[in-house]
């Protein structure tokens, strides 16, 4: 289905928005406002975080609305240009200033981006899309309210192990090899960005599955040497890679984007990833 409502702990978004604080503007005296918060979901309702970790079982975090200072960060040529422009807007709207954006696993990090661009410009995204079957591009509108927390299928039906540390423990189908790997974080995340960039600067071949793979990898049989990861991640048979990311991607929490995409030309019908393109955070007014 578009929004894969038979997946395990699949749930439709809902935001509550606690009574909002009232702000007091020291430089225009007798002058406030309200800043509107709102608690998101997290996909990972906190169970992968260390005990120490300010999101550590929790379901929910509160962030403020995006205002002009957020606008002002998304078009910011330097943060864009380092890369580092989502990470400032997570860590300007997170209401608990504890919480470092990086250490968000990407689901959760997911969840705030999509409340944020909802909060700030509406639910309807307007974006050009490209028909797989036709490819005629076209104006497509997707609503951001169909958007779905997924939090992980059931780890058993994967023979997928959790050791309720953030790892999880799968046999390889034909090596037998059993592999622990990890929920990525946002500084993973920016890490395997910034090696694909290198990649292509260097004009070499994008190393985009291995590079997934040791990041992911954190022991064979046990062993956790970076040597021992290296030699698996480059002789790993594709069916053990393929298993590998498979599993991964269903055991790991995050925000559903696929929706039901109809093409205005020759009328094909299919699911399809919500495309986050350059306009998600600026849609034509």
């Amino acid at each position: 289905m578009a929004r894969n409502t038979d997946r395990t702990g699949a749930q439709n978004i809902h935001a509550e928005a606690p009574p909002p604080p009232v702000v007091q503007n020291d430089d225009s005296p007798g002058f406030s406002f309200v800043v509107p918060t709102e608690f998101v979901d997290l996909p990972s309702r906190g169970r992968y975080y260390p005990e120490n970790h300010p999101l550590h079982g929790e379901s929910s975090i509160e962030v403020k609305q995006m205002t002009a200072k957020e606008e002002d960060i998304l078009t910011s040529r330097s943060l864009l240009k380092k890369g580092v422009a989502l990470d400032r807007l997570i860590k300007s709207i997170i209401v608990d200033k504890r919480i470092n954006a990086e250490s968000l696993l990407v689901g959760d990090r997911n969840a705030i981006i999509i409340a944020a661009r909802r909060s700030g410009y509406g639910n309807l995204y307007e974006t050009k899309v490209t028909c797989p079957a036709c490819s005629t591009q076209q104006d497509y509108t997707f609503d951001l309210n169909e958007a779905e927390v997924y939090e992980g299928k059931a780890l058993e039906e994967l023979g997928v192990v959790s050791n309720d540390d953030n790892t999880f423990d799968v046999v390889l189908p034909q090596t037998s090899i059993t592999v622990t790997f990890k929920v990525l974080t946002g500084y993973d995340e920016k890490t395997l960005v910034n090696g694909v960039e290198h990649d292509r600067r260097k004009k070499g071949v994008e190393q985009n599955v291995t590079r997934q793979l040791t990041h992911i990898i954190c022991a064979a049989n046990g062993d956790r040497s970076p040597q021992t990861i290296k030699y698996l991640v480059e002789n790993i048979p594709s069916i053990d890679a393929r298993h590998l990311r498979m599993v991964y991607r269903h055991a790991t929490p995050n925000i559903d984007l696929e929706q039901h995409f109809m093409c205005n030309e020759c009328e094909y019908e299919h699911s399809m990833e919500v495309p986050l393109t350059a306009d998600f955070f600026w849609p034509d007014r």
